[in-house]
């Protein structure tokens, strides 16, 4: 019944997300062109508010626990488990004093308005997964740029998206470089929960009435960990409160 009920509802809310894709992006344009990083990074956090709050069209809503424990002024790196496109926005926006980058695939930097021109020019990693000569190198450059700007970086260790919430075993090589490069960062463990949900059928219809939740757990300073021992923790910390 609310796979029927989502038909009508999913095109509404498409038709809004795309309009405010293709409404900023000439905001973008105009903001890194001629006034730069401050203003360009501030026109990408108000769009995606738009994009989190187009999704109450859906009934969704949105629990963010731990936010004030984050530490401020020093840098992130954020490490999630990864559930649908819908963990993206709320990264941007609700931890957009963090100055948010992705470490993205390459094939998200052309082609789609708004989203294409933020990672291609807002400081993010676009990487070919299948090619770790060109994938690691930019991965070095985001961690060098991180740990000198005080920005953070989000990283989703499981490479794909989770179509049923239950995680998949975190790959090493991303973080162990970010860890290298980036020496004076935290490690930032977050668990989210039900964004899975909104797409339980697919693209289309688009699942309702979903609580999505960030849980944000105590951050972990690279320089009282080797590798293996923060890898391992944050791992088990972020699995630990998925829920089934």
């Amino acid at each position: 019944m609310q796979k029927i009920i989502s038909i009508p509802i999913s095109l509404l809310y498409y038709l809004v997300f795309g309009f405010w894709l293709v409404f900023f992006h000439p905001i973008q344009w105009v903001c890194y062109n001629q006034f730069g990083y401050e203003a360009h990074r501030w026109s990408v956090a108000i769009l995606n508010w738009f994009l989190v709050r187009s999704t109450h069209i859906l009934g969704t809503t949105y629990s963010i626990k731990g936010l004030d424990s984050v530490p401020k002024n020093v840098p992130l790196i954020i490490v999630s488990n990864h559930q649908s496109l819908y963990d993206i926005p709320p990264y941007i926006w609700f931890m957009r004093n963090w100055h948010p980058k992705f470490i993205s695939k390459k094939e998200l930097g052309k082609g789609i308005p708004s989203v294409s021109f933020n990672l291609k020019y807002g400081g993010s990693a676009l990487i070919d997964r299948k090619d770790p000569k060109q994938a690691l190198p930019e991965i070095k450059k985001i961690a060098e740029l991180v740990n000198t700007k005080n920005y953070s970086v989000v990283i989703f260790p499981e490479g794909t998206r989770s179509k049923t919430g239950q995680p998949k075993p975190f790959a090493v090589n991303g973080l162990k470089m970010l860890y290298k490069y980036a020496p004076d960062a935290y490690f930032l463990p977050v668990t989210i929960n039900n964004s899975w949900k909104m797409t339980r059928f697919g693209q289309f219809p688009l699942g309702l009435g979903n609580n999505i939740e960030f849980h944000m757990h105590e951050a972990l300073k690279i320089g009282d960990y080797s590798f293996e021992e923060i890898f391992e923790k944050t791992e088990q910390t972020i699995t630990k409160h998925i829920k089934n």
